[in-house]
Order: structure tokens, then sequence, then C-alpha cells
């Protein structure tokens, strides 16, 4: 298992090279950068003059080394990071990238964690109901539901929850993870409480969408499995019916959906972007579209480059668990 796992890592160093480099030519492709935020935040606010705001906007791109060509911005990001771990500094936050980054990173991957624990659980466990219940009423009602979670976009239902709390239910406090008092409080079961009570509607719609998708996958393929010989022949030797699902027809069953964990982490970390705009919470998501929108480039780029390795790491731990789960790839992938 060791040697499977480096040589996943070994194969994955290349290919976060190249996506950094199509990362960084992407977000530097369409034309503007800060510096032109700037010049109309001079010309818009402060009454300056097109002159007098291009003259700052110039002096601003001199001294952030924006006037020098992609390339040499490129290396000098590239080399931050490889020799003093520095991503570069962030305009619009006037902080250092970093420090963005670790504010926004911690809260948004245990929020994304907690949704996904919630819809794989949920997901499977109904999937596995329902596939066991075929075309009974149960099987009708959850397939319903599947439908709904793949096809209702999240920013629709946040906006319904949006409109119910605030409008409904008098619910002004919404846009944080805490309430004022709790803030800078130290933990307790109150603060835990009131920061439920803040982040459930983001929980709910991002683990209903999650839910969605791995109960109508899971329900398909375990049907298909229940009707292979190798089912056929364990209940013939008399084993019940719950032991032919669970320890037969499940594990075999599972495996798309241990692949889709290749996938998860950078779906979970962007997916409630639409989410977390429209509830103002300062996670990862809002980061991306704002930074992207004013030119902040090293912050896009950054936020990016997490992405993509989140997208490593996740393929890194779907190959180590689908070998877990299958000794195939363990004997013919190297493990």
């Amino acid at each position: 298992m060791l040697r499977f796992l480096l040589v996943r890592i070994a194969s994955a160093i290349p290919v976060l090279i190249i996506l950094s480099i199509v990362t960084f030519a992407i977000i530097q492709a369409p034309p503007g950068d800060y510096a032109d935020y700037i010049r109309s935040q001079l010309i818009n606010q402060s009454g300056a003059s097109f002159a007098q705001a291009e003259e700052q906007a110039q002096a601003y791109r001199v001294e952030h080394g924006l006037d020098q060509p992609m390339v040499v911005q490129y290396f000098n990001w590239i080399k931050g990071i490889v020799t003093q771990g520095d991503f570069g500094y962030s305009m619009f936050y006037n902080k250092p990238v970093a420090d963005v980054v670790s504010e926004r990173l911690p809260r948004t991957l245990a929020l994304a964690l907690v949704c996904h624990i919630f819809a794989s659980v949920l997901g499977i466990g109904f999937g596995i109901w329902a596939a066991t219940r075929q075309y009974s009423w149960i099987d009708s009602l959850l397939s319903g539901v599947s439908f709904l979670g793949m096809t209702v976009p999240r920013f629709l239902m946040a906006l319904i929850i949006v409109y119910l709390l605030v409008f409904q239910f008098n619910v002004s406090e919404i846009g944080s993870f805490f309430s004022p008092q709790y803030g800078g409080a130290p933990w307790s079961w109150a603060k835990f409480v009131d920061l439920v009570s803040h982040v459930w509607p983001v929980v709910a719609i991002a683990t209903f969408g999650g839910l969605a998708y791995n109960m109508r996958v899971m329900r398909g393929n375990l049907l298909d499995t229940l009707n292979a010989q190798y089912v056929e022949t364990a209940r013939a030797k008399g084993l019940s019916g719950a032991a032919v699902v669970m320890r037969h027809a499940v594990p075999n069953a599972l495996h798309p959906l241990v692949m889709y964990q290749g996938v998860v982490l950078p779906y979970m970390l962007t997916g409630e972007i639409e989410t977390a705009i429209i509830f103002s919470l300062p996670t990862v998501g809002p980061a991306i579209v704002g930074s992207m929108a004013i030119g902040d480039v090293y912050v896009t780029a950054t936020f990016m480059m997490v992405l993509s390795a989140t997208l490593i790491v996740g393929n890194i731990i779907a190959d180590m668990l689908l070998a877990m789960l299958d000794p195939r790839v363990r004997q013919y992938g190297g493990a």
C-alpha cells in the first residue's frame, strides 16, 4: 500500500505543475488588472480625472510588478511559494494571501466535510433502502426526493430559505457564523448551538444535493448488483437477505461512489459558492468570485491551486479506498 501511495504522489507532481501554469494563464487572460479597479474607484468615488487616476494606477502596477510580463509574474509567484512559502500579497484584502487562505479555508473545509458526511451516510442508506424495496411507495418517494435534489438549483433553494427567514420569521443575523456575543468567545455548548443556528441552511442545501446524487447512484448500482450471478449463488446457499445485501452486494455497488470521492473534495469547496454568496458567509467560494471580479490575481490563483491540490488529494484517497475495497486494484495497480 505504501508503494501504491508513493506512485500516486509522484505522478501527481507534474500534474500540479501543469495545472498551476494553466490556471495562472487563464486568470491573466481577461483584459484588466487590479490597477484598473483602483483607477475606476478613484474616478467614481474620489472624483479624480482620468489622467490622474491612470497615473496612480500605473504607479501601482510598477510597485506591485503588475507591469511585468505574465511569465515573469508566474515565476516570481512560484519562486515565492517554493522558497519562502509566500503565496503573494492580496491587493484587495491588503494582507498576505496566506492569511486570507488560512482565515477562509479551515471553516470551509469543516463545513464541506460535515455536508459530505451527511450526504454520504444518508444518501447511501436511502439508496440501499430504495433498491431493496424496488417499485414500492418508499422507492417512489425517495426517487422523487432524488430528482428534486439533482434538478432544483442551490441558489434558488438558498433564496427561498433567506426569504422565509427574513420576511416570515424575522431573522436578522444572516451573513456570519456566530452572533456578536459569541464572535471571540471560547468554545462552549452555547457557542456550538449558535453556530448550528447560523449554518444549518447552508448545510441543509449542500447535503440535499449530495444526498440526491449518492442515493440515485447507489440505488442504480445496487439493483444491477442484486441481479448478478454470485448474489443468486449466495441466496441459493441459504444466506439471509440482509447478509446477501450487506456482505456481497453493497461492497461491489460502492465502487462508483468510492471513485466519486476523487472529485468530491474540490466540489465540496466550490459547491457552496452560490449558497455562501447569498448568505454572505466568509468562505472560499465568495473569495474566489470576488477576487476574479476585481483582478486580485494572487488570491484567485492560490485558491484555484488549492482546489487543484484537493482534486489530486481526492483522487489519491479514492485510489487507496478502492484498493482497500477491491483486491484486484492492489494486484494490478502496483500496491
